[in-house]
């Protein structure tokens, strides 16, 4: 399985897995509307072929009055692909986004009180909390739960600045294949010897002197 951020092309799966999940369907233009306006928010989950299984479809909602926040419009996985985790990968993708990109403080949704499955999701695995009631929110008149997940954990993380990986660290010991480690000693002996193989001592005050020669002959 894959989570990506979802491109225009992915648009009309998207809307396909919407029809047959969810009884709230939308128009082709409100996912254009969303992946123009906002499309660092939305994600797809992909099958090893390469087929759309699952999306969130998310935005930010622009009240000024309020903080900033983002609101997950749809989430559907397929049927045949559930309980695997998909629907929480999506939304963590989804929040993690709403705060990299706008600094989100928390997310909201709305869900249908007779939901069970996903009321169970929200709360007990998103740890979203309900903060109200709005009555007959849906079109056949049922009503939503509307919840509110705070995004604080992830905005100071996202504020820390990443440490950085180095492969090695001042208190390790670096190992080097074939050489030997000399004694102090030993190792002023051979700069000493004019038969050790390398830049020697000895061989530096050769070409110093054999360069201070060619000076006074020029």
């Amino acid at each position: 399985m894959n989570i990506r951020n979802s491109t225009p092309a992915d648009l009309m799966n998207m809307q396909h897995c919407n029809l047959l999940c969810l009884p709230e369907n939308y128009q082709m233009k409100y996912y254009f509307y969303h992946g123009l306006s906002w499309p660092q928010l939305s994600y797809v989950a992909e099958d090893h072929k390469g087929r759309i299984i699952g999306y969130v479809l998310a935005k930010m909602e622009e009240d000024p009055d309020e903080a900033t926040h983002g609101h997950i419009t749809s989430l559907a996985v397929k049927r045949s692909h559930r309980r695997l985790g998909l629907a929480r990968k999506l939304m963590d993708h989804a929040s993690r986004a709403m705060v990299e990109a706008f600094k989100a403080k928390y997310v909201s949704l709305h869900v249908r009180v007779s939901n069970r499955a996903a009321l169970r999701l929200y709360a007990h695995t998103l740890k979203f909390e309900q903060s109200e009631v709005e009555t007959k929110y849906y079109a056949d008149g049922e009503d939503a739960y509307a919840m509110k997940r705070d995004l604080s954990k992830l905005l100071d993380e996202c504020a820390q600045p990443k440490r950085l990986f180095l492969p090695f660290r001042e208190n390790q010991t670096i190992q080097t294949p074939d050489v030997e480690i000399k004694e102090e000693n030993e190792e002023e002996e051979l700069d000493n010897d004019p038969n050790t193989t390398g830049f020697t001592a000895y061989a530096e005050d050769n070409l110093i002197k054999e360069f201070k020669e060619s000076a006074n002959v020029s």
